[in-house]
């Protein structure tokens, strides 16, 4: 284009000289101020980072987290001061996860020396299975003023509408995929357990695991702590040391052939000097668990107990378990196995509430009648305090089959009655003297009684009324043979068996069996009558030292 064109379009040629020369001056200073800027410190943000990955197997996993959280802090102006990192623990609950709890500690304590948490995504933050307990531990960081950022999101998580419902379902996605591969890994451990491969854990006393090759052939034995490394590769169980194979044998004898008790086996390995794992003692659940084991006659079993997503564990009934027999050479045969597991059924501590019921039934049905002594003497019967702890009382029991009428447990209500108003009788002497007495309680089955301060013990015993013949009234004493030696408070109740008569102190009960008194027996003239139990010590104190006089 000429210059007379130009002028014609864009004006005179000094009006663009003037244009040009004015672009040149604004780019200059352009120029000038982005070298200020690059030039001027910024101000970052000091910010925490959080890591986590789920197993020691993600060996890159906290390099790639690092190097996109960097990346993140670069761009937004952030300067990481801190690391809070959870090393192989997963994301489906709290308690393990030492660093994220730090973390949570840091920030409500309010000293936190950071502004800001960055985490990689969503999922690294937690695979909660109630996507609310993931908003619920970032909403606690928020309001102490130090916003969760999520680097590798295509979502800012800036409050918005879109941001919070990204969050919602990243959140479910998030344990959504642990529950999937849940289902999948469980699926694949059965399928192994069916082959009769072990699927992790200890072999337990007398079995040790093999390790084996994809076609079944033996590689070497593995040591505690130790793991496969090829993934290919199978554990299966063989038998160890052969002391410890016979020790399996011996306690299924000492069960079967002596007859003897779990309880009793432990004790009898310790009295041995026999170990059990780890140079420790046996114990109960330890004998138990040789006696109870499939695995101990060939048996592979898996999945005997389900603690799905990291929920409590919880015991699988026998149908819901993997079962391979013959997959390892047993240290003691089927039959023997099987025996055990029927005595072990059969003892009490085995059988389910309703058993003992329907054991207390078939009695009912055999005898026409129950009775305190009826059960003691039934040799397939459980004892009455067995029938007292699962039930609370014998009487529970017989109601829960449908026996007895309320004037048949007359005997057992008057029992309880008088127990109760032995027990308030102790308490109201101790309230009088509280200075000078104290309660002695031992627990189980010895019954509590009083002691004076650097005095005698004192035994309370309680004498039932019998009418023997029309008005012809006795009393009813049962020494008690642990407290005969000890002075005695003797307090006897009136007819109607609501209130006491009278009590005396007795330097002592003299006499092993039950007997019978009379209102003035002379029997009683061996102590004094307490005709006020205002005098309790005094008299307590008088009757002690005549007996030691004499």
């Amino acid at each position: 284009m000429s210059c007379r064109a130009a002028c014609r379009q864009f004006g005179s040629c000094a009006d663009i000289s003037a244009a040009k020369s004015l672009c040149d001056q604004i780019s200059v200073t352009l120029h000038l101020a982005f070298d200020l800027l690059k030039e001027a410190p910024m101000t970052s943000v000091p910010a925490a980072q959080y890591l986590r990955m789920s197993t020691e197997h993600q060996q890159y996993s906290f390099a790639n987290q690092t190097t996109k959280i960097q990346q993140y802090a670069d761009i937004k102006g952030f300067l990481i001061v801190r690391t809070y990192s959870d090393a192989a623990r997963s994301g489906l609950v709290l308690k393990r996860r030492s660093g994220l709890l730090q973390l949570l500690h840091d920030v409500m304590s309010g000293t936190a020396p950071f502004k800001a948490i960055l985490v990689y995504d969503v999922s690294r933050w937690g695979r909660f299975q109630d996507s609310d307990e993931a908003a619920h531990y970032e909403f606690l960081c928020k309001s102490a003023g130090i916003p969760v950022h999520y680097c590798a999101e295509a979502f800012p998580n800036d409050g918005t509408l879109l941001s919070s419902l990204s969050k919602a379902l990243k959140r479910t996605m998030a344990a959504e995929y642990s529950r999937e591969l849940g289902v999948k890994v469980l699926e694949g451990q059965k399928r192994l357990a069916r082959l009769g491969f072990k699927q992790g854990g200890v072999p337990g006393y007398g079995l040790r695991r093999m390790l084996v090759s994809a076609d079944g052939h033996a590689k070497q034995q593995l040591a505690n702590g130790e793991r496969k490394s090829i993934a290919t590769d199978r554990v299966i169980l063989v038998p160890g040391p052969r002391e410890e194979v016979q020790i399996v044998r011996d306690i299924y004898w000492m069960l079967i052939s002596e007859n003897r008790t779990v309880y009793a086996i432990a004790c009898e390995l310790n009295r041995r000097g026999i170990k059990y794992i780890g140079d420790s003692k046996w114990d109960y659940l330890a004998v138990y668990s040789v006696l109870t084991h499939p695995k101990y006659a060939g048996c592979h079993v898996f999945g005997r107990t389900s603690s799905k997503l990291c929920t409590p564990v919880v015991r699988l009934s026998r149908s819901e378990w993997t079962l391979r027999p013959g997959a390892f050479m047993p240290l003691v045969d089927q039959a023997a196995f099987d025996e055990a597991q029927r005595i072990l059924r059969g003892r009490t501590i085995n059988r389910s509430d309703e058993e003992l019921l329907d054991n207390l039934r078939s009695l009912l049905a055999d005898t026409g009648r129950l009775s305190l002594r009826v059960v003691q003497n039934a040799p397939d019967t459980a004892s009455p305090s067995t029938y007292r702890k699962r039930f609370g009382s014998l009487r529970h029991a017989y109601q829960l089959i449908g026996y007895g009428r309320a004037a048949d447990f007359g005997a057992i209500d008057l029992r309880r009655r008088t127990q109760a108003m032995r027990e308030n009788l102790i308490a109201r002497i101790k309230n009088m003297f509280a200075d000078q007495m104290s309660i002695v309680r031992k627990g189980g089955r010895w019954r509590s009684r009083l002691r004076l301060r650097n005095g005698p013990n004192v035994s309370v015993l309680i004498s039932r009324p019998l009418r023997v013949w029309k008005t012809t009234i006795r009393w009813v004493v049962d020494p008690i043979r642990n407290e005969r030696k000890f002075v005695t408070l003797l307090a006897r109740l009136n007819v109607s068996k609501d209130a006491f008569q009278d009590f005396h102190i007795l330097p002592n009960i003299d006499r092993r069996k039950r007997f019978s008194i009379d209102l003035r027996d002379a029997w009683l003239n061996r102590g004094e009558c307490l005709s006020e139990l205002s005098q309790f010590c005094e008299v307590v104190d008088r009757v002690s030292s005549a007996r030691k006089s004499r």
